[in-house]
């Protein structure tokens, strides 16, 4: 990595906010990951001047949330990670209306709209997800989804340029949008949300967080649901169904709690996930004919 861009970075972020060789491990809910050349933690407002410098250097950059839709891979990333972590993000309240910052996580958000008396994002009060990937994957439980409350979105492109997105620019579908297919970097989210009872919005939370601790393996590191849910199927079924409940390789098992769930069990390696994905996905279609997409994302070398 050219020290020249190195000291552009920190000139823009700070010297505290760029971390080289960070370990991707510390910023992945699956708590693993090899290290990133680069890894800025930078306030919102700075990504479009750093996307600039990173694109006039010919370096790829990427940012990232919470890390928990992400397995990055031992080899770690080449290039610039921006960390939209949660202390950097933002909310402001005005009627009916939350505008978010990329970094703030779901269940901060949730938590500022049940405040306020605003329903409508109860579903995402356990989502460990932030705002910018919740926009990337139109984060949803419950029968809820972020489209159904989304207005509109602030991203950067590849060229650093400023731009907001309706609703309906956004392209959103079942764990979609066009955030990943053009490249777009998340900064802001604007949502309407309507007038509720607190006490009933905050019990409706709170059902919902207790259904996710009964059925979900929440004790271990994973990054939520593994796969998408195929047309007419559940994930968590087929896999229970194919005979791999508690299957394990190295440190990656599938969730005896919930199939639909890989778990880091302890000392996985990116590789043993990654392998038990598509250990399962082969094991799937083999004994049902039906193919199983993987909702994590996958970044970063493996091999």
């Amino acid at each position: 990595m050219k020290q020249e861009l190195i000291n552009e970075l920190r000139k823009i972020a700070g010297d505290e906010a760029v971390f080289e060789q960070e370990p991707m491990s510390r910023h992945t809910t699956f708590r693993v990951g090899g290290p990133a050349d680069l890894l800025v933690k930078p306030e919102g407002k700075m990504i479009p001047l750093l996307r600039k410098v990173c694109e006039e250097y010919g370096v790829p950059c990427q940012i990232i949330g919470n890390g928990s839709n992400l397995l990055v891979g031992d080899g770690g990333i080449r290039g610039v990670v921006i960390a939209m972590t949660p202390d950097r993000g933002r909310v402001t309240i005005k009627g009916n209306q939350i505008v978010a910052g990329a970094g703030m996580l779901l269940p901060q958000v949730a938590s500022k709209a049940a405040e306020h008396g605003l329903t409508g994002m109860e579903f995402a009060a356990g989502i460990p997800g932030s705002m910018g990937g919740a926009m990337v994957m139109n984060a949803g439980a419950y029968g809820g989804e972020m489209k159904h409350i989304v207005e509109a979105v602030t991203v950067v492109d590849q060229r650093g340029q400023q731009m907001e997105l309706s609703a309906e620019e956004m392209e959103f579908g079942y764990r979609t949008s066009c955030v990943l297919r053009e490249g777009y970097l998340v900064t802001e989210v604007r949502m309407n949300l309507e007038p509720g009872n607190r006490d009933e919005i905050r019990n409706k939370m709170q059902e919902f967080n207790q259904m996710r601790r009964t059925k979900q393996p929440l004790e271990y590191p994973s990054a939520g649901s593994t796969f998408k849910r195929p047309e007419g199927y559940y994930a968590g079924k087929l896999i229970m169904d194919a005979g791999m409940r508690g299957y394990s390789l190295g440190g990656a098992q599938v969730s005896e709690k919930h199939c639909g769930f890989v778990i880091n069990k302890g000392g996985a390696t990116a590789r043993d996930i990654r392998q038990l994905i598509q250990k399962i996905s082969e094991e799937v279609e083999k004994k049902f004919g039906i193919p199983l997409e993987p909702e994590v994302k996958m970044v970063g070398e493996f091999e």
